[in-house]
């Protein structure tokens, strides 16, 4: 008989902490299973986290927390090879609803919370597969070892391979996945002030369509963190087979755009880095999100938000961490661990926003994954404006300006365009 626990978690990520905090605050005898070097080390995202769940968690984050920028400008590029059109945001009002990051420190600032409570948590211990005994998760198995718990929460990321190995997930397919890749360059806290038009605490969110991804389904960000910015790009894994180049070339092709040249001048690459991301939400998530013994939260669940311009998963990984932890506390009190019992998961995921908004959205990638929107609407905003700037005696409507540079998209195409996206996003 292995080691025996209340509740084992799997994967010390955001949901995983979060989970294990909140369990081992209330006396459960909580194990987390890490397999990178340490919590937080094979994390790989854009920089952004939205903060509403941190007040619900941990009331004093805006001091202990290490955030790297306050968020204060969203900025959205349609970009060519030659030019690009920008809609810029602002807003002077000091709010804290979202801030940058580099996720290994936010990680490693949950890790001590979840160990502060008294939760033991190992690393660099992969675990290989669920026990599963009579149709129930009673454990994990890790090389030669075996943990036994009353529960097991499966907090293992996109790359869910405990969940496939175990038969309670199939793999992946192509068109429910991206593949990110991200650099993070160094520059001053100066330099970074006068490029972006900001304030010491005030950072920037950018996101970029076209040119970044050879006109695929796709896009770049930008963020801005102290004294460094993170720099990446997004492809639709489906569509990886129609890129002309590897994605490291397409990247550092992104970085030498003109207009992104002048922005990174005189930077030092730090990191680089690269990760699968879920990009279909709901539509990635396992048969059960939940079962006897077991529940499954964060990436691992499908539960990432992306609407293109607005990019979330921290949020939802923790909410459904802290869910998953009160699913686990409603059990004991029925004295059972059975899927009946935790079913109050799911009931605790629908009245959240978790599934609230990601059942709103579970259409977004299929608006999203539509390839004229980043090459053929992006090259006709780029082509309209230019032709409606020049001044050289010709008079020019925006009317008929439009018609003269749609290109191969027909009216009928921009109505039905306009109608998915305004449904669907």
């Amino acid at each position: 008989m292995g080691l025996k626990f209340d509740v084992t978690v799997v994967g010390a990520g955001p949901a995983g902490l979060t989970a294990a905090q909140q369990l081992a605050s209330k006396g459960f005898k909580v194990l987390v299973i890490e397999r990178g070097k340490k919590p937080g080390s094979k994390n790989v995202f854009g920089g952004r986290i939205y903060a509403h769940v941190l007040d619900k968690l941990y009331p004093e984050y805006v001091k202990e927390a290490p955030v790297e920028r306050w968020v204060r400008r969203e900025r959205i590029t349609m970009m060519t090879e030659d030019s690009w059109t920008t809609l810029d945001f602002e807003t002077t009002k000091v709010e804290h609803r979202s801030f940058t990051a580099y996720l290994t420190n936010f990680v490693e600032w949950l890790d001590k919370k979840a160990e502060s409570a008294g939760a033991v948590v190992v690393s660099e211990v992969p675990v290989d597969k669920l026990i599963i005994k009579d149709g129930k998760v009673v454990g994990v198995r890790a090389g030669n070892d075996e943990i036994y718990s009353d529960v097991t929460i499966i907090a293992e990321g996109i790359n869910r391979l405990v969940l496939e190995r175990s038969g309670l997930a199939p793999k992946l397919s192509p068109e429910l996945v991206a593949l990110g890749v991200k650099e993070v360059i160094k520059l001053s806290r100066e330099e970074i002030n006068e490029r972006f038009n900001l304030d010491d605490d005030e950072g920037m969110a950018w996101v970029l369509a076209g040119y970044p991804t050879h006109y695929l389904p796709g896009g770049a960000f930008i963020y801005t963190n102290k004294e460094a910015i993170t720099l990446g790009i997004v492809l639709y894994l489906s569509y990886g087979y129609q890129l002309d180049i590897p994605i490291n070339e397409l990247i550092e092709e992104f970085r030498l755009h003109p207009m992104i040249k002048r922005i990174v001048k005189g930077g030092q690459l730090l990191e680089y880095s690269a990760h699968l991301t879920p990009v279909a939400g709901v539509n990635a998530s396992p048969p059960s999100l939940y079962g006897d013994g077991y529940l499954v939260t964060g990436d691992a669940a499908g539960f990432l938000l992306h609407l293109g311009i607005i990019i979330r998963g921290v949020d939802f990984a923790m909410e459904s961490g802290r869910l998953a932890a009160e699913a686990v506390v409603k059990a004991h009190d029925s004295g059972k661990y059975d899927k009946e019992s935790l079913s109050i998961y799911g009931k605790l995921l629908e009245e959240s926003f978790v599934l609230r908004e990601l059942k709103t959205f579970r259409n977004a990638h299929k608006v999203l994954i539509e390839p004229r929107l980043y090459s053929d609407y992006v090259r006709m905003i780029n082509t309209m404006l230019k032709r409606y700037f020049e001044v050289d005696g010709t008079p020019r409507k925006l009317g008929s300006t439009l018609l003269e540079t749609k290109g191969n998209l027909t009216l009928l195409d921009l109505a039905k365009d306009a109608i998915r996206v305004v449904m669907n996003l």
